[in-house]
């Protein structure tokens, strides 16, 4: 784990944000396939997704910065897909600048981000995660998701076909969920528990 060099922050994102923001998705999207975007964006081109997560509803962006305002990493909660009935669940995304990985700044940024939206009306987070990646398939369940399927070769960039695995959680865990590995305890009916995740 890299040594941190200066105080983290951890606060909504800012419009001067962006383009520290768009700084470090564009490392992912031409260096790896966490995202599937294939061609680098620039701040202008994301403007609008900023200003669609600048609302104060459930889709939001918040950020971790050191002392400078330079941007370490982003978080996200975005529409999961279109339809309306599909607005009480939003889909989870978070990307560290590449000498911030295995800081400790992924799950921080989690818990501040699904803090903020606790009062929303929504039921459901959702994360995909491109295989193969243990350090986010290791956060995700760390912050109480639980591995729900993987989509087979559903994505080709580099010229290969990539699996998708997903998981969800709900919009708000019981106080008896930590953040430290275990299970999250789900309501009865639908939100009955599965098996265990498996461990890959």
């Amino acid at each position: 784990m890299p040594a941190m060099d200066a105080p983290i922050t951890v606060r909504p994102a800012r419009p001067s944000d962006l383009g520290g923001i768009v700084a470090i998705y564009n490392f992912y999207v031409e260096r790896t396939a966490a995202t599937f975007e294939v061609c680098s964006v620039t701040p202008d081109e994301k403007r609008p997704w900023y200003e669609a997560h600048s609302g104060g509803g459930p889709h939001r962006i918040w950020v971790a910065v050191d002392d400078q305002d330079g941007v370490r990493a982003w978080a996200s909660t975005s529409p999961f897909r279109p339809r309306a009935a599909y607005g009480t669940t939003v889909e989870a995304s978070v990307y560290c600048r590449a000498d911030s990985r295995w800081s400790g700044l992924g799950a921080r940024l989690y818990a501040e981000l699904f803090r903020s939206i606790e009062d929303q009306d929504l039921e459901r987070i959702v994360a995909g995660v491109a295989q193969p990646n243990p350090a986010s398939m290791a956060l995700h369940r760390r912050m109480g998701f639980r591995e729900v399927g993987t989509f087979t070769r559903v994505g080709r960039k580099f010229g290969r076909y990539w699996d998708v695995t997903w998981f969800e959680r709900p919009h708000r865990l019981s106080s008896s969920a930590t953040p430290e590995g275990r299970e999250p305890r789900y309501g009865g009916g639908a939100d009955r528990p599965l098996s265990s995740p498996q461990r890959r």
